[in-house]
């Protein structure tokens, strides 16, 4: 199934792209939700929160007293630490059931507010961040949640700030309109790219692979012409290629585990202020070209590479094996080669 990061700073508007996407047909994993259940009154969790910090964060009515507890662990690292040592491994476990009931095919989306923070890009196909202006951020906050306006500042900046989160963001939704503007974006992300992607990881199909080898120089092939399907297009170079590369090779590092297999950018893509076709070029290199096969060709398969038909070339001279990209809104062509082969030096 699709695992979607949805994260956004404080009052960006992050739960209501949650709920529209719910409304859509996600599954919806709510972390802030799962963290309040796991230290509900009769929780083991509770119990140890009382153990570590005391009963003065308690409420009268004997429920954990969030504000107390923050006000504990908010300048106190140690204390702060202790208290996600109780609740994150309770919420990841109550995380595993809720998506191991959904239904094959379908799209998880895990609502995370600290995802940035805590470098959990990399264990979802797809980062989506929720980003406002800060005066607008400001005015919910003081307007719908009552803070005061030194409060609120506070705790936007006790986050990730906007650069870090489109740093690790695969789409960017901008959430400085109505409600309605909003709803739009996010209807359309559904339909272009989430439920397609999830379709081609559940068929493992890569989603309109270009074909593979000297892609900036093949003219367009009878068959796609036929088809009706485009060309790659070129691209300017900028920062956001080697962002995008960086976020992909996390994805496969961790695919990959506990193997730590060289992996290197490589294609025109890879080479700073060079125009080049609107592919992300990847090269995995293992010991043994057998090893491509078996469980490491369904480790990438599962996280959004899926084997592509073997492109034709001799087998003799180019020995190795090609995965595409399942996300049709960014095409990868990643090469399986064999240590030491001159091919994957050149």
């Amino acid at each position: 199934m699709l695992m979607v990061g949805l994260t956004g700073g404080i009052g960006s508007g992050k739960s209501a792209v949650a709920a529209r996407l719910a409304g859509l047909g996600a599954v919806v994993v709510d972390a802030d939700q799962l963290s309040r259940e796991v230290v509900a009154p009769g929780t083991e969790g509770l119990a140890e929160v009382v153990a570590t910090f005391g009963d003065r964060v308690l409420g009268p009515d004997g429920a954990l007293d969030r504000a107390a507890l923050g006000a504990l662990v908010f300048t106190d690292e140690a204390g702060r630490r202790a208290l996600e040592a109780i609740i994150h491994p309770r919420v990841r476990t109550r995380t595993a059931e809720l998506v191991a009931a959904a239904q094959p095919g379908a799209v998880v989306v895990n609502d995370v507010p600290l995802l940035v923070e805590s470098g959990l890009g990399p264990t979802y196909h797809l980062v989506v961040v929720v980003q406002t202006a800060l005066s607008i951020r400001l005015e919910r906050l003081t307007r719908d949640r009552g803070m005061a306006p030194a409060e609120a500042r506070r705790r936007i900046a006790a986050q990730a700030d906007d650069a870090r989160r489109r740093a690790a963001a695969d789409v960017v939704l901008t959430n400085d309109g109505t409600r309605d503007e909003l709803h739009r974006a996010v209807d359309a992300l559904w339909a272009d790219r989430l439920l397609p992607y999830a379709v081609n990881l559940r068929d493992r199909r890569a989603a309109d692979p270009p074909r593979p080898g000297g892609i900036e120089a093949d003219p367009p092939r009878p068959e796609r012409v036929e088809a009706g399907l485009p060309r790659p297009e070129r691209v300017e170079a900028g920062p956001a290629q080697p962002e995008q590369y960086a976020r992909l090779v996390a994805r496969i590092h961790r695919a990959v585990a506990p193997a730590d297999l060289p992996i290197d950018y490589i294609g025109s893509m890879a080479i700073p202020e060079l125009d080049s076709v609107d592919v992300i070029v990847i090269q995995l290199t293992v010991l043994c070209l057998d090893d491509a096969d078996g469980a490491l060709a369904e480790q990438l398969a599962d996280a959004g590479f899926p084997r592509l038909p073997d492109s034709g070339r001799n087998a003799a001279r180019w020995p190795e094996r090609v995965h595409g990209s399942a996300d049709p809104a960014r095409p990868v062509r990643l090469y399986v080669r064999e240590a030491g082969w001159p091919g994957g030096r050149l």
